[in-house]
């Protein structure tokens, strides 16, 4: 019982930060055995911030491992961040707080994104990293939404 109460948390607190839907997919190389390697384009609305959408490109390791969900995907990922709608905050966030999170090996590695609000230019600012328990990457990638007038609707 105890466990599965965990595992319920563990399960909210991650629907918690945004959801990505897959847009497409290209494989990279090619595996006998298990899917082959590829670079993944997921999207997700920032959860706080209506009227944004980020889209993230990362790559996935195939084989057997990868098909098993067991193998550690490399740190590379790019993200670009637009305005589809008018932008209104839902909420009050946090500089570096996270709007996107993502498991890339089975326990000690995440992919993040994470927003900024530069007040002075009214600019949304999003940061695509990921992290290792014991030693993370300095590869990144950022991404920048100004906050502008969306048109109305004829």
């Amino acid at each position: 019982m105890r466990n599965r109460t965990l595992f319920g948390l563990l399960c909210l607190a991650a629907a918690a930060v945004g959801r990505a839907e897959e847009i497409g997919s290209v494989d990279t190389a090619f595996k006998l055995l298990g899917p082959n390697h590829k670079i993944v384009i997921d999207a997700f609305d920032d959860p706080k911030v209506e009227g944004v959408t980020c889209y993230v490109s990362r790559s996935r390791t195939g084989g057997i491992k990868g098909g098993l969900g067991l193998a550690e995907d490399t740190s590379d990922a790019s993200i670009a961040c637009r305005q589809v709608g008018p932008i209104r905050f839902k909420e009050e966030f946090k500089d570096g707080e996270e709007a996107f999170s993502e498991r890339r090996s089975l326990l000690f590695k995440r992919l993040h994104v994470v927003r900024f609000f530069d007040k002075p230019r009214n600019t949304l600012v999003y940061l695509v990293y990921s992290d290792k328990l014991v030693e993370g990457s300095p590869k990144n990638s950022l991404s920048a939404v100004p906050l502008m007038p969306w048109p109305a609707k004829p």
